[in-house]
């Protein structure tokens, strides 16, 4: 055993989302444990990387332009974009597009086997099992034109939560084929954490969390927490964990099921019934 484990010496990682938020944390963290980081974004990246390769989500010719100028291998994938309800493309920024770059990463040998991806989901899919018939259609579509499709079709079923929960179910679902060949795929789900996204939506993004934070006596997460989280799930490390989405919140979901604290929305998300919710302690 070594602490090299959890270093990036001689890695080359993917960011995709890396301009602000859990994405630039996580890119600026991963040069500094010595990785060379490619970031994907259409915005602009203000710290320094190895290369930024501009690329719009919502648009496949401009995302596998990207992924042209990048060569293999690529050690790790950090799928970090993502857009809040009420954005055109939503689904194509937060799970089309994503799912996309991963599955052509991997049929072109680009991820190999000792790879590694961690895709940013949230709280808000938490619960996803309890939608796998709709789920698993959109799971099921070949391609991105496909799913753009089902996408289409499905208007009153999609959206901001929709998408998480895609991610989660999209981890755990891809998991054992990702296995087969060597590749690890695991989620983080995020608690309210104080990035730009979530201050333009403050008042339902980070109030959901307020209350128990003042209870629990800590500051809302930073996207810090979430790099060193995704770091770790793509390092040697944790070469045994697969397959999972790593809840990063302060402990407030386990508070609610446990009955320490009341968060009601966490315990319908996840289908407890009120005559099985427990009582605070």
């Amino acid at each position: 055993m070594s602490i090299d484990a959890f270093g990036y010496e001689g890695k080359r990682a993917l960011v995709v989302g890396g301009a602000t938020g859990m994405g630039a944390a996580v890119a600026s963290l991963l040069g500094e444990l010595g990785g060379e980081v490619f970031v994907i974004d259409v915005a602009d990246v203000d710290y320094e990387v190895s290369r930024v390769l501009r690329a719009d989500l919502r648009d496949r010719a401009s995302v596998d332009c990207a992924l042209d100028q990048i060569g293999a291998p690529i050690h790790a994938v950090f799928s970090c974009a993502g857009v809040a309800d009420g954005t055109d493309g939503l689904m194509s920024v937060n799970f089309v597009a994503q799912r996309h770059i991963i599955e052509r990463l991997v049929a072109h040998d680009v991820l190999g086997p000792g790879s590694a991806v961690a895709i940013v989901s949230s709280v808000a899919g938490l619960g996803w099992y309890r939608y796998l018939p709709e789920l698993r259609e959109l799971l099921e579509t070949s391609g991105w034109e496909a799913a753009d499709a089902w996408v289409l079709a499905n208007p009153d079923a999609v959206g901001y939560q929709f998408s998480k929960r895609a991610v989660d179910a999209y981890v755990a679902q891809s998991s054992l084929s990702l296995l087969r060949r060597g590749i690890r795929i695991n989620g983080v789900a995020p608690g309210p954490t104080d990035t730009p996204l979530a201050r333009a939506h403050a008042e339902t993004w980070l109030g959901f969390g307020a209350a128990y934070n003042a209870a629990a006596g800590v500051d809302t997460l930073a996207s810090e927490q979430m790099a060193y989280s995704m770091a770790f799930l793509c390092s040697e490390a944790a070469r045994g964990v697969t397959g999972t989405t790593l809840l990063v919140d302060n402990g407030q979901v386990g508070s609610a099921l446990s009955g320490t604290f009341d968060t009601p929305s966490v315990l319908e998300r996840m289908g407890v019934p009120a005559v099985h919710r427990p009582g605070l302690a």
